[in-house]
């Protein structure tokens, strides 16, 4: 099911900001100037014949996962982390504030007072601290010709290197799949204290691929080493449960960066989560964060002095008429088949 797109503002509609505002026509490696990131791994996946071969191809559909090959060797890491300079990083924008003079029209912002009722929905910065702070990152991609950015978390995984983000953080619904996919885990202001990894391969669902379908709204990624090591060896990782209701109440935690959040900090919300009514299966919590956090994982069972939980969710989207509510897809089977998938990489 969908909600209506014209309703939605955190989930993405990439191809509109491209017909509106052009692509940039961007490419890794193209402007010399630019490559001021900081170095690239030696330890890199290298590409298997058959993953070289995956990459020039169209994406594969497989054992419920909708696949796309992305940096998946060497040389294809170290453009990704040569693209993302300092400067490409601080201008990276989600996806609506590129509309531009549409923006207000499309996009009405929760105000403080609205927010001011119920602290815990203000979206405030985390500085507790802990896991959540070490596993959440901010995601950079370029979808479109366009660079954005997302929020993502690192979950239990047997390869050890598997983050969990929107569907549309990975790919414009049955449009293009992101490139330049780049995850920097415990972002904070300008650092990548944790390493930056790139993304090898990436796993949307069916349904989100197909439509998109906003119940299906969630992703996998999984990630060339940094440095040698695997991101769940170097930050940890929180476990992730399918077929299971949120908590009261439930923390979800991102990087929004438009209004008064300007995405270079961890923020959260908390609370309880009530059902959709405007026809998908997600749940919706209370919270004024915006655009950058999509992405960003919702947890159950949050403890904040370790900073430890249960992903149960992630940030999808809102409406339009309702600013102040976030909705994050029910993960059930397809995002379990998903998972299983991903974490087989």
């Amino acid at each position: 099911m969908r909600s209506p797109a014209s309703h939605k503002l955190i989930a993405s509609l990439l191809g509109a900001v491209t017909a509106l505002t052009g692509p940039s026509g961007a490419q890794p490696g193209n402007d010399p100037a630019d490559h001021g990131g900081a170095g690239a791994s030696p330890e890199a996946v290298a590409p298997s014949s058959q993953q070289a071969q995956d990459r020039t191809e169209p994406a594969e559909r497989e054992h419920g996962a909708v696949r796309q090959a992305a940096a998946v060797g060497d040389h294809e890491h170290r453009a990704v982390l040569d693209y993302w300079s300092p400067q490409r990083m601080a201008e990276a924008e989600p996806l609506i504030p590129a509309l531009d003079d549409l923006a207000d029209s499309v996009l009405p912002e929760a105000s403080d007072q609205q927010a001011a009722g119920d602290s815990s929905s203000a979206g405030r910065p985390w500085t507790g601290g802990g896991r959540v702070a070490a596993t959440t990152g901010k995601v950079f991609l370029t979808m479109n010709g366009r660079d954005f950015t997302c929020s993502a978390a690192v979950v239990s995984a047997d390869n050890r290197e598997t983050v969990l983000t929107a569907g549309h953080c990975l790919k414009d619904g049955s449009g293009p799949w992101a490139e330049n996919w780049a995850f920097v885990p415990g972002y904070d202001d300008g650092e990548s204290p944790n390493g930056r990894y790139t993304a090898r391969q990436m796993f949307v669902a069916p349904q989100w691929s197909n439509g998109p379908d906003d119940s299906y709204d969630f992703g996998m990624a999984v990630l060339n080493r940094s440095d040698g090591e695997h991101v769940q060896d170097r930050v940890g990782a929180q476990p992730i449960a399918f077929n299971t209701e949120p908590d009261d109440p439930t923390y979800a935690f991102g990087y929004p960066a438009t209004g008064r959040f300007e995405g270079r900090r961890l923020h959260y919300c908390s609370g309880r989560t009530v059902e959709d009514d405007g026809g998908t299966t997600a749940e919706g919590m209370a919270c004024s964060m915006t655009e950058g956090s999509s992405g960003g994982p919702w947890l159950s069972g949050f403890d904040r002095e370790s900073g430890t939980g249960t992903v149960v969710s992630v940030i999808s989207f809102k409406y339009a008429d309702d600013t102040r509510t976030q909705y994050g897809p029910h993960l059930g089977e397809a995002a379990r088949k998903l998972f299983e998938r991903a974490q087989s990489y």
